[in-house]
């Protein structure tokens, strides 16, 4: 048996690099409207929701409850749908697909209009992520859309409508993932491997939250960041946010 060739960590690496540095330089606008929208519904005292499913949904996490992020994030979750710690993990991709579901965690989700949604989908064509910022947006919040516009030039849509999740966002986000989501081929491989969209939409998403930090505080408004847990006084920082923004945040209830 063959040595695995070192230079492939290499290409993974160059090719996650230049995605970052393609996402940078061309969605710096859709980077900076993002964050105002937050801070715009942080200075309102609305609150910011984040929903992804299967692997999309590691991003969305990634901002909640998170040391050096905001506080009034929360991870609107649809069960079965939000790791593979359901049994059998199948189960969350087909339940991508069934349309209503959106419909009914939103109804019974603390979301209200003025609200912010971030909706993470890769290809933005399954019923769930399209409906889940379709019915949003009726209800009133502000969709932004995560996505890889890529999908809806070689793929078809899943949902009744032909539509894809970028259609209906006030702000979308495009991840520049090709459609498969893998980086790397080999010869010898019979399929390609090495994703990268857990690593780009994660740095969306911290971007976007870095973005809205600088708004907020460039309004004067103290960002209602949290702190680390392991650094001293991390604690009692944290116990002071969770007061003060109690009825914003519900990942404590």
């Amino acid at each position: 048996m063959s040595e695995p060739r070192g230079d492939l960590a290499d290409e993974y690496f160059d090719a996650a690099i230049a995605l970052l540095r393609r996402v940078r330089d061309e969605e710096s606008a859709g980077i900076t409207a993002a964050g105002r929208a937050i801070a715009d519904a942080v200075a309102a005292g609305n609150r910011i929701f984040a929903f992804g499913a299967g692997h999309s949904s590691l991003a969305a996490q990634d901002v909640v409850y998170r040391a050096g992020g905001l506080a009034v994030v929360n991870l609107l979750a649809v069960p079965g749908t939000v790791g593979i710690d359901v049994m059998p993990a199948t189960l969350g991709s087909a339940l991508e697909r069934v349309d209503g579901l959106a419909g009914a965690v939103l109804d019974t989700s603390p979301a209200k209009p003025g609200d912010v949604l971030v909706v993470i989908s890769l290809s933005g064509r399954n019923a769930l992520p399209v409906e889940m910022a379709q019915n949003a947006r009726a209800l009133g919040l502000t969709v932004i859309g995560v996505t890889s516009v890529a999908y809806t030039k070689e793929t078809k849509s899943r949902h009744v409508s032909g539509t894809f999740l970028k259609d209906h966002c006030d702000i979308v986000l495009d991840s520049k993932i090709a459609v498969g989501d893998a980086e790397l081929v080999r010869d010898d491989v019979p399929a390609p491997f090495a994703p990268a969209s857990t690593v780009v939409t994660s740095a969306l998403m911290q971007a976007v939250v870095a973005t809205a930090v600088a708004e907020l505080a460039a309004r004067g408004i103290t960002p209602p960041l949290l702190r680390s847990g392991n650094v001293d006084g991390g604690h009692d920082w944290n116990g002071r946010i969770f007061e003060e923004y109690g009825s914003r945040i519900f990942f404590r209830h």
